[in-house]
């Protein structure tokens, strides 16, 4: 077992949006699933048998995900990195991931459909805004911060004029 588990707390789409995880991803899994009993139906005014929590597993990183009502949102102070090697990756995952009802924020930032938050970044970025030349890495970082989806040909093209 991992020492830390990230916890997600929906609303009531826990289950639909692990199904929607576990689908965009593909070293991913759907573990146990623990259902409200009446006690705790009675208690939160959730259907018994319902999805109380829902463990899954993306690239091997565990997580939780409950239904534990509308009394909590995600916000951007908590955001997961999908570390890209390729354009196409980015492409792929930013496409899934603002699909309908997600948006676009800046800087390779985006949150779902379901609210939760995202960084897709392409690998590259980040040696790049880690390189020695500072002018090099500053004007990455300015290309970076004109865009929304992260374009690593113009990132590429900004390191190098």
């Amino acid at each position: 077992m991992q020492k830390i588990t990230p916890f997600l707390w929906f609303d009531d789409q826990a289950e639909e949006a692990v199904n929607f995880y576990t689908a965009l991803f593909k070293n991913s899994k759907i573990g146990r699933i623990f259902r409200y009993n009446e006690e705790a139906a009675e208690k939160t005014g959730r259907p018994v048998g319902s999805v109380l929590t829902i463990e899954f597993e993306i690239e091997g990183q565990k997580f939780v995900a409950l239904n534990g009502g509308p009394l909590f949102k995600f916000n951007e102070s908590v955001s997961f990195v999908i570390n890209c090697e390729t354009q196409e990756e980015v492409d792929y995952f930013w496409g899934k991931l603002t699909a309908d009802g997600g948006e676009e924020s800046a800087c390779g930032w985006l949150s779902d459909k379901f609210g939760l938050s995202w960084q897709v970044t392409p690998t590259v970025l980040i040696d790049m805004l880690h390189d020695n030349d500072q002018e090099k890495s500053g004007r990455v970082m300015q290309a970076m911060l004109q865009m929304k989806k992260i374009d690593i040909k113009a990132l590429k093209d900004a390191c190098e004029r």
